[in-house]
């Protein structure tokens, strides 16, 4: 049976399969929707798509970046704050600790504060927050980077993408005040380029799913070298 360590450790990839990629799935198919009917409009046919469908998309989007927020959050919690535990590094490191708790609830907060402000300076001071907040939890040294595979890192594809998507939280409302479509446009390319993070999420995901070790097998595991794919003998 998996005891709460293991299981605490299996709640980020759970809840991105769970939430996450479904979110995504319908989020793609009312934006390709929303597309077909805007420029179906825009040459003057009359769409058989409902114009409920864009509307659709913001929300759904919305939970989506939620979701997208959240699991990252979730994902550098567990490393962080489990090898504060087992490390016992509380007693060693209390300001460090403190700080890293501190930064956990101001970046989270802003998330929150990002989706309730309706003045742009204000969406984008929260965007700049919480993203600094994931970007400075991620340099903590209890996160595991892969940092000699960086191009194929789950951790870096993460990041990106949680900060693509807090990027599209903080400039919605900017797409529809733009009469030239150029936030549209942007908004369009950005989001492109966070789905092929997401696939790749999906690749990357797995595979460390089959290299991270439950905590009773870890010990020998982390004796093997991952850059010549070595183990020792038993």
């Amino acid at each position: 049976m998996v005891d709460f360590k293991d299981a605490w450790a299996l709640l980020h990839p759970a809840i991105a399969i769970i939430v996450v990629f479904p979110l995504l799935g319908i989020v793609l198919n009312r934006a390709l929707l929303t597309r077909q009917r805007r420029l179906a409009t825009k040459a003057g046919e009359k769409s058989k798509i409902p114009p409920v469908v864009g509307t659709e998309h913001v929300a759904i989007g919305r939970y989506l970046s939620m979701a997208v927020v959240g699991v990252t959050f979730l994902g550098l919690a567990y490393p962080i704050f489990s090898k504060f535990i087992s490390n016992n590094l509380i007693s060693q490191e209390p300001v460090r600790i403190a700080l890293v708790i501190v930064l956990f609830a101001i970046s989270i907060a802003s998330f929150v504060f990002l989706f309730q402000s309706k003045t742009k300076l204000g969406r984008g001071v929260f965007a700049i927050l919480t993203g600094m907040g994931i970007v400075l939890l991620g340099c903590q040294p209890e996160i595991y980077r892969r940092g000699h595979e960086w191009l194929v890192s789950h951790f870096y594809y993460g990041i990106l993408a949680a900060l693509l998507m807090i990027f599209s939280v903080a400039t919605t409302q900017d797409i529809y005040q733009d009469r030239q479509n150029r936030w549209r446009n942007a908004h369009i390319i950005i989001n492109s380029f966070a789905l092929l993070l997401f696939i790749g999420q999906g690749l990357t995901g797995a595979r460390d799913l089959l290299e991270i070790p439950l905590h009773w097998q870890a010990p020998y595991v982390y004796q093997c070298d991952s850059v010549n794919k070595t183990c020792p003998q038993p």
